[in-house]
């Protein structure tokens, strides 16, 4: 999770090119820092260490938040300090000096430590210098760990047609200059969308085609289907928010989030499950949102199905071969899941954007829409306020430009619809002086666990449909857990280094060395005790989760099931995502019974058990009590906990879903964003 080439460019003509890192240089790290980072990644993974180290240098510096940035250098200075590895490790040998033998004992104790912020050291460094030795293709475009695990994709296919959408880019003011370039440019419009993913773009799609003038504002690059990244480290170099470093303050939950045009749609897996009925029924009973069960609900859903031509999955990898079949052997209910895609299956590339545009996401399905009816896309523009005066909305101001300091824009309109995602939302609304005490609270991630599980038939986790098939037996929550569905985990070789566990050099390249032969299983788990966002100092996000018992217990509950899945599909061995793993090796009696126990214990302090996240909503929850939500049921903005409304300003994303769904969420939001779009037009 870490850059890819560098900056990227989008030009007006809508390709994109890619600074290449022989133009990028570390700024904040000195060369002290890059000597022990290359020493790091020696330990991690031998060979190519320098070149890691500056990779790791500028991912840093471009997507975390300069206290992060310092936390994770005085960790470097650490390990060159005589005194500290003294008290440390028992010798006054700075790391760099350390034997490599000596150095791999250091490091097993290290990812163990009692102390939180010395293991969040470890596990930082541990995954984004992992990520970079396998999903960097070297200055050559060949990396020899990815030929040694016999990694190989079909060439990427190009769809026949890009997508009809074009960008808007606003002129430079007429022969201006240095100051003069950064005057304020003028825009007018009926409606601004602030953000263009699962909910911005079902919004822009219907105010559009009903003759509104709409304006749509994305932080990220425009990056058409013919210029899609080709490899994992371009695809969160450019796709992904903070270029996939996004996580938990302490770096305990690694979070993916997209930041193009189009969001989330564009690099997800595609799997579309509609929110359980429980979870309505909850939302109806205790949130006030009425219409989230009845026929209002289901013919929202049914819309948004036949816009994204939902089906469900025809091609079934072995990956998910291995989830039908273990169900069927424990008699657990399981099926195919519908996916937003159609005539694919084969290149696996979708975290990558979809160059063969078979992929329904907002650049082919509601963005198209908007764009067709005279919306106007707006790339690289970062909203820095909802402009509001006497309680009624005026329009928005933002920063243009890759850096977000070029160039400025106001748009004037009467409705801004903001649409970011639960982890800028938030921001956005606090810098409009919305002071809801709700804003930024509640947010709801979907913890994910992770087991792994090896076969002696290959597996080729990076091939094929992404998530073919899911395993929804413990969907319901019942008295001790919550409720979560068990789903097949795509991944490509960085994604894959990241998540295995590291119990030395050796023993990790041997892990990725048969990583044709391994299934991951995750859980997306329902949670309902919610973390917060904020802004730092320096204009970041701040992102702090803690899981409570109920949550541990169902992500135990969790492993101990997908253990079960796997055994019965016919796995040789097992095991769970942590530090230190537990593992079984396909004996029977006793050492089932001790694996079973280990996972049914295993801690989850933060950086101990494996925890991931794809999904994050509820910042800006919905729901009919003025004091706990900072938005109605219609998706209307509360300036505070009094209930008063802010005129004209709406959220439109994952923000407003009351709860944790337990399922993957994009369809969910699209259909509560269809509701929002409602009260838009009635009140326009």
């Amino acid at each position: 999770m870490i850059p890819g080439g560098g900056p990227v460019q989008t030009t007006p003509a809508g390709g994109v090119s890619v600074t290449g890192i022989a133009d990028e240089e570390p700024r904040v790290f000195p060369p002290a820092d890059l000597a022990m980072l290359a020493d790091l990644g020696e330990a991690f993974a031998p060979g190519g260490g320098v070149r890691r180290a500056r990779l790791a240098a500028i991912g840093m510096e471009a997507a975390l938040d300069p206290a992060q940035v310092a936390q994770l250098r005085l960790v470097l200075r650490i390990l060159r300090s005589r005194l500290a590895m003294f008290v440390l490790a028992g010798r006054p040998t700075p790391f760099g000096r350390l034997g490599a033998e000596r150095r791999e004992r250091f490091m097993l104790r290290w990812s163990t430590s009692r102390i939180a912020l010395w293991r969040s050291g470890f596990a930082g460094y541990r995954r984004l210098l992992t990520f970079i030795a396998y999903a960097d293709l070297g200055p050559d475009g060949v990396n020899d760990r990815l030929v040694a695990m016999g990694y190989g994709r079909d060439e990427r296919p190009i769809g026949a047609e890009p997508t009809p959408v074009r960008p808007t880019w606003v002129p430079a003011r007429p022969g201006g200059s240095g100051a003069d370039d950064r005057a304020m440019a003028t825009l007018d419009a009926d409606v601004v969308i602030v953000g263009s993913g699962a909910g911005g773009g079902v919004i822009a799609a219907e105010l559009a085609r009903s003759g509104k003038s709409t304006v749509i504002l994305d932080a990220g690059p425009f990056v058409d289907e013919t210029t899609m990244p080709s490899d994992e480290l371009a695809a969160f170099d450019r796709l992904y928010l903070n270029r996939g470093l996004t996580a938990t303050w302490d770096g305990s939950i690694p979070m993916l989030a997209g930041t193009a045009v189009g969001g989330g749609t564009v690099i997800n897996w595609m799997t579309s499950v509609p929110a359980p009925e429980d979870v309505r029924e909850e939302w109806a009973r205790d949130y006030g949102l009425i219409d989230a069960v009845g026929p209002t609900w289901a013919a929202d859903l049914e819309v948004v199905s036949r816009e994204l031509g939902l089906s469900p999955a025809t091609v079934v990898p072995p990956k998910d071969a291995v989830l039908l079949r273990g169900a069927s052997a424990l008699d657990w209910s399981a099926g195919p899941v519908l996916r937003n895609a159609d005539d694919c299956g084969a290149c696996g590339s979708c975290p990558f954007g979809c160059t063969r545009g078979t992929k329904r996401s907002g650049l082919r399905a509601h963005l198209a829409t908007a764009f067709e009816h005279g919306a106007r896309i707006i790339p690289e523009a970062f909203v820095e306020r909802v402009v509001i005066d006497g309680g009624n909305v005026t329009g928005v101001e933002a920063a243009l430009g890759p850096s977000h300091f070029t160039r400025r824009l106001r748009v004037s309109a009467r409705q801004v619809v903001v649409a970011a995602g639960a982890l800028r939302t938030p921001g956005i609304l606090e810098r409009s002086g919305i002071g809801h005490p709700a804003v930024g609270r509640n947010l709801r991630v979907h913890p994910v666990p992770v087991i792994a599980a090896r076969f002696d038939d290959r597996i080729d986790m990076w091939l094929g449909t992404m998530q073919a098939a899911r395993v929804d037996e413990f969907s319901a929550t019942e008295p001790g857990r919550r409720g979560y569905v068990i789903e097949s985990a795509p991944g490509h070789p960085g994604l894959i280094a990241l998540a295995l566990p590291w119990e030395g050099a050796s023993e990790h390249a041997a892990l990725m060395r048969d990583a044709r032969h391994l299934a991951g299983l995750i859980a997306v788990t329902r949670d309902s005790v919610g973390g917060r966002v904020r802004s730092t100092r320096s204009g970041r996000v701040r992102i702090d989760y803690r899981l409570d018992a109920v949550g541990i217990a169902t992500l135990r509950h969790a492993l101990v099931r997908m253990a079960y899945l796997a055994r019965a599909a016919g796995a040789r061995e097992l095991f769970a995502g942590a530090t230190p793993p537990p593992w079984y090796h396909g004996e029977s009696g006793a050492a089932w019974t001790r694996f079973e126990e280990r996972l049914a214990t295993l801690d989850f302090g933060p950086n101990r058990a494996t925890v991931f996240s794809a999904h994050q909503m509820g910042t800006a929850r919905m729901g009919a009590d003025a004091s706990t939500a900072a938005a109605d049921p219609d998706g209307r903005v509360r300036a505070d906990a009094s209930g008063r409304i802010v005129r004209g300003l709406y959220v439109g994303d994952g923000s407003v879903v009351p709860t944790g769904i337990g399922v993957n969420p994009m369809i969910t939001i699209m259909t509560l964003a269809r509701k929002t779009s409602r009260t838009v037009l009635a009140e326009g």
